[in-house]
């Protein structure tokens, strides 16, 4: 990504699902990416949003499904998916509340 580019920009959303919850427990949070993303830009972004340490960040791509509705066939949006774990004693308390 361009340096002139928002921390904001980087992460798109959290992922909040059952098993994402759970892993907010062993202080990890799982988002979704800019495309242009890597290791150190998500990093930074978390930090600075959120004023937490970082410990490891892992960045999957993840592919598109298809889909087929009647006779259309295509595939859903390809997309990038980063797993952030927290030093210990650290939370994201924005999101916490949401489960």
């Amino acid at each position: 990504m361009t340096e002139k580019k928002y921390y904001g920009d980087v992460l798109l959303r959290p992922l909040i699902t059952e098993k994402t919850v759970a892993s907010g427990e062993m202080n990890k949070y799982i988002f979704e990416v800019h495309r242009d993303a890597n290791k150190h830009t998500v990093k930074a972004a978390v930090e600075k949003l959120f004023n937490v340490r970082v410990e490891q960040v892992n960045i999957m791509n993840m592919k598109g499904k298809p889909k087929k509705r009647g006779v259309f066939v295509g595939k859903s949006r390809s997309w990038k998916k980063a797993i952030v774990t927290l030093v210990t004693g650290y939370r994201i308390k924005e999101l916490e509340g949401q489960h």
